[in-house]
Formats: C-alpha cells, structure tokens, sequence
C-alpha cells in the first residue's frame, strides 16, 4: 500500500499545531491575592483560549516586566516561556528564540531544573516549526534528560512527542512511530486528554496501514471530545481533520470515510471558532472545509467557504493563510469558467506572497527541500498558465498586456526561488539595478521556456517586444528528456547527446527560430526554470549544427537581477588564483597554473597560487585593491544546500556565505566586479537547485557577470577554453556572450575537444554585455 505523507496543496494548517505539538500556555492564575502582574499574565492565557495571541503578547510583556520588579524569578520565566510559544504561533520565531533564550538564562541563575528543561523543550519546538531538526533534535535531548532526572512525566510525555516531530521531519517514520507510542502510554497514565490527543493524531497521521491510521484517528477524536472550548481545541480539531483528509485507503469506502470525518471535524472547528470570536482559528477551518470541497468537485460550496475563509485572514492579519484562501478561489473560478475572476484572485494571492517573502526565508530557512517551492512556487505557475491562456483569446493590442505580466510573474518566481536558495538578502540588493535590458540589448532574444502540467510554453522578448509559442509537451516529458540529454552530455565518447539534443531543440527552439532570424539577433538569454537550469542551451542540435554555433548562448537567473551596464574594458585589474596540487582530498589540476599565468599576461593582476590560495590571503589581497575581476581556478561544488556549496582553497572550503562577505565591500565601489570566473565546478547533474546556486553565483558574489561551468571539465581543456575567452575578452567590438561563443568554437574546431561534454558546460551567467 503507497504511503502518503506529503501535504496535500489543498489543506493549510498552523505550523506549530500541526508539525509541532500544541503548546500548553499558562493556566488562569487570579485568586484573591493576586498581584498586578499576575492579572496581567491570566488575561494573556484567556486570550490565547480565543486566539488572540496579539493580545496574549501584550499581556505576557507587561506581566514579564512587572514580575522582574517584584524579583518572582520564577513568575518571570514561566511567562517569559508562555510569551515565546504566543510569538511562536504568530510565526515571529526570532522574537520565541530571544524571548526563550532570556528564560534559559533565568533559569540556569536559579538552577530550577524542572524550567530549564520547559525551555529546552521550548527551544526545540520553535525548532522544528523553523524546519531545524538538527537543532531541534539537540535541544530536545537535553530537556528529555532533565525531564526524566526530575521525573517530570508530562513534560516526558510531550518532549517525546516532539522527538516523533522532529522524525516525521526527517521522514524517518519507524522512529517517528516509537516516539509517538511512547508519548501516547504516558498521556494514557496521566489521563491527559489534550496531550493524549496531540500524540494520536500524529500518530495516525504518519501510520503505514490505513485501519491502524484511522483507529489511531478516532480515539484521538475521542479525546478531543470532552475539552474545554479553545483556541487550542479548534487547532486540535484542523490537525485531526488534515491527518484524516491524508488518508487514503485501498478502498474507496475508507478514503469516503475518511474525508466525512474531516469535514465532520472542520465543520465543528469553524463553529468552536466563531463562538469563541477566533478568527485565526476560523479561517483555516473554512479554508480547508472549503479545499476538501473543490477536491470532491463541490466548486459553490468551496467558493462560499474559501471566502468566509478569506473575510477571517484579513480580520487576524494572517498573510500566511491568506494567500492560500485567494490561490484556492483562484482555482475554483477558473474551474468554474469565471477566467477574469479566477486572474484577480491569482494576482491578489501573488501580491500577498510577496508582501510575507521575508517570513518565507525566515520560517523555512532550515528545511533542506525548499519550503517555498513547495508551498507557494506553483502559485506562480499557475499564475503564468492563466495569463497565457488568456493572451490568447483577446486582441493582438490587448495580449501584449498579458504577456507583459506573465514574464513579471516568471521574474518574480526566478527572484523568490534565488532568494529561498540563499536564505539572505543578496537577491534583494540585487534588484536595485532594475532595468530594461532588454532593451539596451536588442540584438539579444530572452527567452523563459515554462514548463506547465500539460504543455511547455516559450515566452520570448526581443527587442522589447513579447511573443509567446506553445508546445505540447508537458513538465514531466520535458524533464525525462531533460536528464536523459545531461547524461549523454556527460558521456564524452558517445554520440547518444545527438538524440535527446534534437528533440529538445524542436520542442525549445525550433518554433521561434524564423522570428530570431528575422530580428537579426546574435545572442539567446536564457531564464531557465526548473531542471532546465541543469543544461546547457548550446548544446542542442538542429540535425546540421549545435545551436552555439549560430547563437552566443547566455543564462540569467531574472533579467531584474542583471545589471544593465556594459563590460569596462579599460583600467581594469585581474585577482588570480588556484590549486594545482591534490589538497583535501581533491585531485590535482595540473593545467591550473598554465591557465593563471596566461591569463595574468594577457591582464595586469595578482596570482595566488597553491599555498599562497588560502582564505586569509584571498581576503587580504581583495580587501586592498580595486579587482574588476575575480579568477578562481580550483575546485568548485554548487549542492542544493547552499550551506554545502564551496570553492576550495588551499587551507578549507570558502563558503557561499565567506565569499559574499569577502567580495561584498566591491558593490559599494564606482567600478565594482564586472565577472567572477569559477573554471573547475560542478553541479550535481539533475539537481536544478543546485544548478539554481550556480545560475545566482554572479548574485551571490555581487559581481556584474560570472563563467562558470555545470560539471567538471577536462582540466586542460578547460585551460583552453579559459584562455581563449580571457583573450576574446580584450575585443571591445564583442560582448562577454561572444567571447565565450567564440572559445567554445576554439575548441569545436580541435578534433579533442569536439564533443559538447567539454565546451558546452561553461555558462556565461547574467551580465551578457
């Protein structure tokens, strides 16, 4: 039986409710003796019980602050723990951390045991909800050890469940089960109903057999049953649902079954919201009721339900539900036939992601798969099917608006993926040179190839002016032949690239090849998605020539993010630098030193060769002069992790974020790095996010363009190839695009070399000019 334990795109839950066990705020604390602050802490947890965590924030601040007056150690740091997990379900996870950490503090002056293992179990809750599951995983072990030195079994009994989280987040579901039982045989001693209840549900949602799932589900049910009205039983209610709305059964009765119980439990979430005035509560009760409704058809229903969703997000100011509540009634409308309904409720939803981005890089920062990409990248996409197809059922004179906006929606899909990649703001600064370059350049064609579910779609600008073709083939087609033509690429003694190579040159070429050759253009910008950033464009073959022998090839990772400016040629200053010797590990490059001292004689620069290429030196030599270009000849890796991504150096690896920081005082000079060339990397063939690295390296670096290469090339080869481009480079009558196009010519014409698994992988990235 298939195990199911993705998220379906239709339901949308609250992180810390759903992925993480539910926090236990503080109970009611008025009694007849009660202080200023502890009123003040009880009005905080009546107002977590209706979802009003704004206010609970407000109350625990003051309660915090009055409790540090009156010295109540102890007061303080309960508070302190109550007022992170009220940050936590905002989703202000910097504030929970800080907030966490001054507890841990307090605590460890008064060495109270019992506090200091809440916050380190606390501090692994916010963990997981932030994607950490190392971090997690750390702290968690810590609070697990103090709970059981202290025998505090409560406490016990929910560090293990979160332990099943933590698994669960690694998809290690063996360990995510044990740790679920364990939880649930202490909850069932300690006859806790809402933890008990917590523990089931996980448990069901992450069982392999669908009859064990949908018992564990039901008691959970059971024991949801008799709590108290909440803001915490409402969540408990969604969680239950979405564990049963995942099941799917090898009968059609069970998964009927088991989608009745959800919206059963949807339903009496919404209803428990609205009394208790919990519009947080409420819109992801309606909102998923409204998604299971569109998943069975019911497309009335779900729009009425998606709206009543929609009116309690913009109550609560909750953008992280919104979005999905306007993405959804883009859906229905579109599937209703309502095409300008269905664009308006597309364009509000990508307006609303945009407004939250920093929360996306911020929240899933430590998630190794792209959070972003999953939960909101095919927003985009669709946003971009739906303008497309429009386009092409109005005027001429009005289709050119709808174009327009489709390619600004591919930009601001390329922008968010860079960003999500990098976890930092670099892409940000970046796009302040906006410009048309498009239009500086018109003898260039850009060109976005968008793979769509069932077509792939080539949207081209040439001098300004946007045409679109489409083919029928669809996203998974295109990608098979995608990976089959990067394999063959990679086997330098086959002809075997001839074949995936033509196809892909009819399905991405072949149809606007007239309009290139009409417009005179000598150069095709790529602004590749998806695994089309793990090719290289000139590469492909018409069945006579390869298309970098008609065509200089270029790739950008958004034409917003390049900058406008052409190459300064004069007065410009070359760093050097390389391996030749085996170091860490890594084989020699013994052509590395051939290639630095020919390019230093061609430039005036400075070399740093072997031991004298390590990070201090580098860092030394940039820091004291004004380099308009940076060389790195050695070893070189781009994963999907940005944090695994290096350039290697004589004494370690120069990470991403070193290099950044290295090169970053160049952005501020009036002659800043014009091209950063990295002549022995690679990329891991089929990882587009990898590949994503590489295409947003020349960002990265703050640099105007980048040469680099998808996979290890021949070390003397890439000499070569090297070389000959540094000396095209001299030509002023000639772009960096054409440079490169004629070195890769250099070596087509060397009977060596002819095979594109040599030439083909050097990209010339972002600045073309």
């Amino acid at each position: 039986m298939e195990r199911r334990h993705h998220r379906r795109r239709s339901f949308c839950f609250p992180v810390l409710f759903v992925v993480v066990a539910a926090a236990v705020f503080a109970r009611s604390l008025v009694a007849a003796d009660s202080t200023p602050a502890d009123r003040y802490r009880d009005d905080g947890a009546n107002a977590v019980r209706r979802g009003a965590f704004e206010e609970a924030v407000l109350s625990w601040t003051e309660a915090e602050r009055l409790y540090g007056e009156t010295g109540n150690s102890q007061a303080r740091i309960d508070t302190l723990i109550d007022l992170a997990r009220a940050y936590g379900s905002l989703g202000r996870y910097s504030e929970a951390f800080t907030t966490l950490e001054r507890a841990r503090q307090l605590a460890e002056d008064l060495a109270d045991r019992d506090r200091i293992a809440t916050v380190f179990a606390s501090l692994g809750n916010i963990s997981i909800a932030t994607g950490r599951a190392g971090t997690a995983e750390a702290y968690l072990n810590q609070a697990l050890r103090f709970a059981r030195e202290i025998a505090n079994r409560r406490l016990e009994a929910s560090i293990l469940l979160d332990r099943g989280n933590v698994c669960t987040l690694r998809e290690q579901w063996a360990a995510a089960r044990d740790a679920y039982h364990e939880s649930i045989a202490l909850a069932r001693e300690l006859d806790d109903h809402a933890l008990l209840a917590r523990a089931l549900t996980n448990a069901g949602a992450t069982a392999r057999d669908s009859s064990e799932a949908l018992r564990l589900l039901d008691e959970a049910a059971q024991q949801i049953a008799p709590l108290a009205a909440s803001h915490e039983k409402a969540y408990g209610l969604i969680s239950l649902a979405h564990a049963y709305s995942e099941r799917r059964g090898d009968t059609t009765t069970r998964e009927d079954l088991a989608i009745a119980r959800a919206c059963e439990h949807l339903n009496e979430a919404g209803a428990l919201a609205e009394t208790l005035g919990d519009p947080r509560a409420a819109t992801y009760a309606w909102g998923n009721l409204g998604g299971l409704s569109e998943r069975r058809g019911r497309y009335d229903e779900a729009l009425e339900l998606t709206r009543r969703a929609i009116l309690a997000a913009q109550a609560v100011n909750a953008p992280e539900a919104l979005y999905r509540w306007q993405w959804q009634s883009g859906r229905v409308l579109s599937a209703q036939g309502n095409v300008d309904g269905a664009l308006s409720a597309y364009r509000l939803a990508v307006y609303t992601v945009e407004s939250i981005r920093y929360e996306f890089l911020n929240r899933y920062g430590g998630v190794p798969r792209s959070s972003f990409r999953e939960s909101a990248g095919p927003l985009f996409l669709e946003t971009v099917d739906l303008l497309l197809r429009r386009a092409r059922t109005v005027p001429e004179s009005e289709a050119s608006q709808y174009l327009g906006e489709a390619r600004q929606v591919m930009e601001l899909l390329q922008i968010a993926d860079l960003r999500d990649y990098f976890r930092d703001d670099c892409v940000d600064a970046a796009q302040f040179r906006i410009a048309r370059l498009d239009m500086v350049s018109p003898a260039a064609a850009v060109f976005y190839p968008i793979p769509l579910r069932d077509r792939t779609e080539l949207l081209i600008s040439i001098a300004g002016k946007l045409k679109s073709f489409s083919v029928a083939v669809g996203a998974e087609a295109l990608a098979g032949q995608i990976g089959a033509f990067r394999k063959a690429l990679e086997k330098r003694t086959t002809r075997e690239f001839l074949v995936s190579g033509r196809i892909l040159y009819d399905w991405l070429v072949r149809p606007f090849e007239d309009e290139l050759s009409t417009a005179g253009v000598d150069t095709i910008v790529l602004v590749p998605h998806g695994p089309l950033r793990t090719i290289p464009l000139g590469a492909l073959h018409d069945g006579r020539h390869f298309l970098i022998q008609r065509y200089a090839v270029a790739v950008t990772p958004g034409l917003d993010l390049t900058d406008p400016r052409p190459l300064q040629r004069q007065g410009g200053r070359v760093f050097l630098g390389g391996l030749s010797e085996a170091v860490g590990g890594f084989p020699p490059l013994k052509f590395v030193r051939d290639e630095l001292e020919k390019v230093e004689a061609l430039y005036r620069g400075t070399l740093l060769l072997n031991s004298q290429f390590s990070i201090p030196r580098i860092q030394e030599e940039l820091a004291e002069r004004r380099f308009t270009v940076v060389h790195f000849a050695s070893h070189a890796e781009f994963r999907a992790d940005v944090t695994h991504s290096f350039v290697l150096t004589f004494d370690g690896k120069l990470s991403m974020d070193r290099l950044q920081r290295i090169v970053r005082p160049f952005q501020f000079r009036e002659n800043g790095l014009e091209l950063i060339t990295l002549s022995a990397c690679e990329t891991a063939a089929g990882d587009d996010r990898a590949a994503l690295g590489l295409a947003g390296v020349a960002v990265k670096a703050g640099a105007k363009s980048a040469l680099a290469t998808l996979w290890y090339v021949d070390d003397e080869a890439s000499s070569l190839l090297v070389v000959e481009f540094y000396r095209q480079l001299r030509d002023p009558s000639i772009s960096k695009a054409v440079a490169l196009q004629r070195a890769q010519w250099k070596l087509l014409d060397d009977p060596r070399y002819r095979h594109p698994g040599y030439w083909s992988p050097y990209l010339l990235i972002n600045n073309w000019l």
